[in-house]
């Protein structure tokens, strides 16, 4: 496995959420990280159906624009009883022409759930790739996942996406209502960083 020997990181995402979480868990590590936005690249499209397809495609994309290593995340939630779906098109739900709109996302899962008269607990699971590519066409790739079920109504004003329809095993609140620090320690984005760490920065 190649360890991360430089000093400067483009974080391959226009997402603010995103941004803002890996730019924290970078910085006890003395890198420099930078946006795509910063770099002025445009969004790649995203052309494969599963989460390491598309963060390979983010990540190699940056790195070989911009000249330096790359971090991309490729995440969404999964819901059983929808076989998977949202998946990789988690954003998409919400896309509409004014932007995306998450509670209309969220909704949608829940009436589809409401269609199937899916059975409670309606298990789900959010899913993070992580892929940090070098512009030789290296990369590495890191998987992280946190189980638990879809709740209505939606619950909370913290975190963004998903985060207040998912409620997480062995929790009483969802996403949406938990504390931002207790929330990052058992996300699913923080499983699959940490697996980087250890792997690129060990």
């Amino acid at each position: 496995m190649r360890k991360f020997d430089g000093d400067k990181l483009v974080i391959a995402s226009h997402n603010a959420g995103k941004l803002r979480e890996m730019a924290e868990m970078m910085a006890p590590f003395g890198v420099a990280v930078t946006s795509a936005a910063d770099h002025d690249l445009e969004e790649p499209e995203e052309t494969e159906d599963t989460f390491v397809g598309n963060a390979r495609i983010k990540a190699h994309f940056a790195a070989k624009a911009t000249g330096l290593p790359a971090l991309s995340d490729d995440s969404g939630i999964t819901v059983a009883a929808l076989g998977g779906a949202p998946g990789v098109y988690t954003a998409d739900w919400a896309e509409t022409v004014n932007g995306r709109d998450f509670p209309m996302a969220m909704t949608k899962v829940w009436n589809l759930l409401k269609e199937k008269q899916a059975p409670a607990p309606r298990s789900a699971a959010f899913n993070c790739t992580l892929c940090l590519a070098w512009p030789d066409g290296h990369d590495e790739v890191f998987e992280g996942r946190v189980d638990g079920q879809v709740v209505w109504p939606m619950r909370g004003e913290e975190g963004f996406g998903f985060d207040p329809i998912f409620m997480p095993d062995g929790e009483s609140v969802t996403f949406g209502e938990m504390d931002p620090a207790r929330k990052k320690a058992m996300s699913h984005r923080s499983d699959a960083f940490r697996k980087l760490v250890a792997g690129c920065f060990g």
